[in-house]
């Protein structure tokens, strides 16, 4: 497994992990791959460092005080988030948006298009719901009248 920064056309970054580089390519390729806050598709590798740590007895990993780098100061040496974080006041808002239409919506998956399609003819019941759709379907959808708007987080088919 592999792990590469990406970075949507729109500037933002955001990390995924891949079987391989080949299979990243692979993906990449096929442009099955969005930015999970704008669901671009156009998307590239970031520049990145490797994560390396150093050896536990390294002398190149205290400072002269022979105290590990960064304890001089009181903190830890890893710098990166962790996992068990509390989340951000950003990702608890996003979270509970999701709730939200999750419990007020219908799930219509792939078929969101043509759905949202039938209800604004009526040949469907009125209610909400969400999905997914291209881009281009989207905009058809908009340049006919049909009111619909992207949510700020991914489908839950490509979640972990």
């Amino acid at each position: 497994m592999i792990s590469f920064t990406l970075q949507c056309k729109a500037g933002h970054s955001f990390e995924s992990w891949f079987k391989s580089a080949d299979a990243f390519d692979s993906l990449l390729a096929g442009r099955h791959l969005s930015c999970p806050t704008c669901g671009s598709a156009e998307v590239s590798k970031a520049l990145m460092a490797p994560a390396v740590r150093p050896a536990r007895n390294s002398a190149s990993a205290s400072s002269p005080s022979g105290k590990a780098v960064g304890e001089a100061a009181g903190k830890t040496a890893v710098a990166r988030a962790s996992l068990s974080a509390p989340p951000t006041e950003l990702q608890q808002a996003l979270a509970a948006l999701r709730r939200e239409v999750e419990k007020n919506s219908e799930y219509v998956g792939l078929n969101f298009a043509a759905e949202a399609r039938r209800i604004h003819e009526g040949d469907a019941p009125e209610r909400s719901i969400y999905g997914e759709a291209k881009p281009e379907e989207a905009r058809k959808l908009l340049e006919d009248g049909v009111p619909v708007a992207p949510l700020p987080f991914i489908p839950p088919r490509r979640t972990n």
